[in-house]
């Protein structure tokens, strides 16, 4: 069943502004293996946090730092979770998040379904 969705959409020039701006935003948002991404990569993964916290009705107990946004092998994005977001999504009863991110023209964007166990 699902429990939650959350979209973001990200300006990739103005999130290149606010990183300017701001050096120290990639250590408030991003795990240590995030951090060197190139920004369009880490505007996406900004939008996929900020999409699973919609998702998850709220930003209680969530941690930016407690969020990466890795790949499979097939090149599909999921999020592997720690510390206290990963309990408040247990204690949320979230069984799966499913996530969905895209670029395209000056703009990044993610989607986030969040998914309870059937109870029956």
């Amino acid at each position: 069943m699902i429990a939650g969705i959350g979209v973001d959409l990200v300006d990739l020039a103005r999130f290149e502004r606010a990183v300017d701006r701001t050096p120290r935003l990639r250590e408030r948002l991003f795990a240590e293996r995030e951090r060197m991404l190139p920004l369009r990569s880490l505007a996406g993964r900004y939008a996929a946090k900020e999409a699973l916290i919609k998702a998850l009705g709220g930003s209680d107990g969530v941690r930016w730092l407690d969020i990466v946004v890795d790949k499979s092998e097939d090149g599909d994005p999921f999020f592997t979770l720690s510390g206290t977001t990963a309990e408040a999504v247990t204690e949320r009863g979230i069984t799966a998040l499913h996530v969905s991110m895209s670029h395209d023209g000056g703009a990044a964007m993610a989607f986030v379904v969040a998914e309870k166990g059937d109870a029956s």
